[in-house]
């Protein structure tokens, strides 16, 4: 092949109109993204971006919005359960799974019903 797939440059996640300020409570004050600039020419589409790291999550307005109930994210952690604890405290709901061996995860829902998944590899 004369291409390569470097890396994953970001995750886009669909929002209704008017759920900019709902996104940042969530991604930038409770998960602890940092909010980036949008472009100019991308501005007048609404939505948010963050970045943590090398993780960037792009909130793009979407008409009519439907959200992904199965497809999402998954976020490699170290420290579970003090995240866990975090989101309970936040009142945010988190349903753990022991499907995958080797590494515990659960999941959880954004305000708009996107699922996101976080997870611990054993043993690395």
């Amino acid at each position: 092949m004369t291409f390569q797939l470097e890396r994953l440059d970001h995750i886009q996640l669909s929002a209704p109109k008017g759920s900019e300020k709902t996104a940042r409570e969530f991604y930038k004050d409770i998960l602890g993204f940092m909010e980036e600039e949008k472009p100019k020419t991308l501005k007048p589409n609404g939505g948010v971006w963050f970045r943590k790291g090398e993780i960037a999550i792009h909130i793009g307005i979407e008409e009519p919005f439907e959200p992904l109930k199965k497809a999402h994210p998954a976020f490699d952690v170290s420290g579970i359960d003090a995240l866990q604890i975090h989101l309970e405290k936040a009142g945010i709901s988190t349903k753990w799974d022991n499907k995958l061996p080797n590494a515990r995860r659960f999941y959880v829902r954004d305000p708009f019903g996107n699922r996101l998944e976080f997870l611990e590899w054993q043993g690395k």
